[in-house]
């Protein structure tokens, strides 16, 4: 199996698992979309962790894979190619990559589908693919400029360049920066936390500001009132609020 599933405490862990380097073949993106749609459709999965494993997260695509395709072969495999990490970037759930050593090109552009990013103090990312003769297909023109700007997602993705994880904390690409034995439980304690928070709002919240991004202020703002008036005809809000009430703030629990 070249990708893994298991769920603990409500988390979801989507784990590469083709060492050494969890080239992203064919068969690992097929399988990343159908894990994506699984974590969607579960109910005991309230968050996901994005893993590569202890060593590297994700080094880019299976070049020799890709070096026997010709330009009908792309054409055709590349929707599928930019479907399967689009399925994981709207699974409507708060998502986590938890990053070691090499994430780059692929491996970026899967990092780049998460809410959050935790990286080890190892860590090295970057979109390289400019030195092959190719841009970024998966995502990364349009994801990282919006992740980290225009400009900046230019600089990298010009000149191929890898950037270490501080410089990555800086330019904004990844959110924490921590120890690399401590990434995968970091990152598990972050999606715990919210995997027991309200589902349904947290949801509207993600929903709200990714779609929200991709079109004009007034049309943003139609989505948020839409998602926020929608709540109040759930059960986690009259808890929310019923226990703000009696018990004062931050002590609800949600089903």
């Amino acid at each position: 199996m070249t990708v893994t599933f298991e769920v603990r405490d409500g988390v979801g862990t989507i784990q590469l698992d083709r060492p050494p380097m969890n080239a992203l073949d064919v068969a690992i993106q097929d399988r990343l979309r159908e894990l994506a749609e699984e974590a969607t459709r579960r109910e005991d999965v309230r968050a996901v962790i994005l893993y590569g494993g202890e060593k590297v997260f994700a080094a880019g695509a299976d070049i020799k894979e890709m070096q026997a395709m010709d330009h009908t072969a792309m054409v055709l495999r590349s929707k599928d190619l930019q479907d399967a990490f689009t399925a994981v970037a709207r699974i409507p759930k708060p998502v986590v990559a938890a990053v070691t050593g090499y994430a780059l090109g692929g491996g970026c552009e899967l990092a780049l589908c998460a809410d959050f990013r935790i990286a080890a103090d190892n860590a090295k990312l970057g979109q390289p693919e400019i030195l092959l003769g190719l841009i970024p297909g998966a995502g990364g023109t349009q994801r990282l400029a919006r992740l980290i700007g225009p400009s900046r997602a230019k600089d990298l993705i010009f000149t191929g360049r890898m950037v270490r994880a501080e410089e990555a904390l800086t330019l904004g690409l990844v959110d924490r920066v921590v120890p690399a034995a401590e990434v995968y439980d970091r990152a598990h304690a972050w999606a715990a936390q919210l995997a027991k928070g309200p589902a349904l709002a947290l949801r509207a919240a993600k929903e709200s500001i990714d779609a929200g991004l991709e079109t004009d202020i007034d049309t943003g703002l139609t989505i948020e009132r839409n998602w926020f008036s929608g709540l109040f005809a759930t059960e986690d809000r009259e808890r929310g609020m019923r226990s703000f009430v009696e018990e004062g703030p931050g002590k609800a629990t949600f089903l």
